[in-house]
């Protein structure tokens, strides 16, 4: 009874995914994607020399990638003859990533019907196939376990609200039982899933915590940053949106931060965001573009500095002391694991409770949950003393370091258990 439920259901999203392509952008990406992708993928599939090894990765999105991106890394390092297909379901992640240079093909994962995932195992044929954190597909992990080869789900997280958790969860439960074995995130997530299936599931942390401790490791000196700063302190801000920038704004022009510098990253840099920044802090900053260009002379009273490009931010925070998360505001907060890999305490507004991280920082004192202005003026003073400060970094290198590793164990079960490689 809940397999006719299940496809009734799906059927429906994907035709409403198709009705919405006709005014959306994105849905309509989704379905030109998926058109005729079955041609396309027994051309590729033809190239694929006999017995050449194939691992199959699939994401949910362009977040879900960043979970499994070391994975592919060490794959590619260790066998570079090893055939990587990446899938992904959302246009987030595969418009991004679609020429991404370490994997042999980018696909959209086919709509999940019994036939479709059907075809797509027998053309691919993978050898093993690494699910990332929350993608579950009945068919496909269907059509995979009737395969037989290995099924692993990395960087897993639950919560007690999910459907395998429910009184409806059955065919939840089905699917997980589709894997060989499964590695979470956190103890909690380890005691929830223990208590419900037979797979094999082990505490391994957080993949995306081995990348942005290699990013801190390798980031580059970016000489602007470091002359603008000097030797004061810096209140790094990354991915902001415009609520952020009211509570950065307040801070700013308090003469109580008069002695600190302020580095902003928005993030949307288009020139009209950049412009609406500017004027919002009454032109008393420099744009990291004008800082950079040769023989310009830099405004000495500036004291902000804003990141009008991207890709710089995760090795600026070298240079902070403490880090502003943007997006509290919204969907949630953005990227806080880069600032903890150099030891930042943190604020970030109050939309942070899905992320794992952040309520750690919270509970141990490592980061601040900022509503108004007037809470950050109180979190910057409180790191203003040296205990609280310490203990601040503290809680955020001791996160890093108990959920460093992930990657490497979920490498070990591959090349013990699989015997793949």
């Amino acid at each position: 009874m809940l397999v006719p439920i299940y496809n009734f259901l799906t059927r429906t999203y994907f035709a409403f995914i198709h009705l919405a392509a006709f005014f959306n952008k994105k849905a309509a990406q989704w379905v030109a994607g998926r058109r005729r992708m079955f041609d396309r993928l027994e051309k590729d599939m033809a190239l694929r020399r006999t017995g050449q090894r194939l691992v199959w990765m699939h994401c949910a999105s362009l977040g879900e990638f960043e979970q499994g991106r070391t994975i592919v890394e060490t794959l590619r390092q260790e066998w570079p003859e090893v055939k990587i297909m990446l899938t992904f379901f959302s246009p987030s992640g595969f418009e991004i990533r679609k020429n991404y240079p370490l994997v042999d093909w980018v696909y959209y994962l086919p709509a999940d019907t019994a036939r479709n995932a059907r075809r797509f195992v027998e053309l691919v044929q993978p050898d093993v196939t690494v699910f990332v954190k929350y993608e579950f597909w009945y068919h496909h992990l269907l059509a995979l376990k009737r395969q037989g080869n290995p099924v692993v789900l990395v960087a897993a997280l639950f919560r007690p609200g999910q459907p395998f958790f429910r009184w409806y969860g059955p065919l939840h439960r089905q699917m997980l039982a589709c894997f060989d074995t499964i590695f979470v995130q956190d103890e909690a997530s380890r005691q929830l899933v223990t208590g419900i299936t037979d797979v094999p599931v082990t505490l391994a942390g957080d993949t995306r915590v081995d990348r942005v401790k290699a990013l801190a490791d390798e980031a580059a000196e970016d000489k602007t940053v470091k002359w603008f700063c000097g030797d004061a302190p810096v209140l790094l801000a990354g991915s902001t949106w415009p609520p952020d920038e009211v509570i950065l704004t307040n801070i700013i022009n308090s003469d109580e931060w008069a002695n600190w510098r302020f580095v902003v990253a928005p993030h949307d840099v288009a020139p009209a965001r950049i412009e609406s920044l500017v004027k919002r802090l009454d032109g008393r900053c420099l744009r990291y573009s004008d800082a950079c260009r040769d023989g310009q002379d830099i405004m000495p009273a500036s004291s902000v500095l804003i990141i009008d490009n991207v890709g710089l931010l995760a090795q600026l925070y070298r240079y902070g002391k403490v880090a502003y998360i943007g997006g509290g505001f919204g969907k949630g907060i953005h990227n806080t694991l880069e600032p903890m890999a150099f030891g930042l305490p943190l604020l970030f507004g109050p939309r942070y409770k899905k992320f794992t991280e952040a309520v750690f920082m919270v509970k141990n004192g490592g980061a601040f949950v900022v509503r108004h202005p007037e809470d950050a003026a109180r979190a910057l003073r409180r790191f203003s003393d040296e205990v609280v400060y310490k203990n601040a970094a503290r809680a955020a290198r001791t996160y890093i370091g108990e959920n460093s590793g992930a990657t490497e164990r979920a490498m070990d079960w591959l090349r013990r258990q699989v015997g793949l490689f």
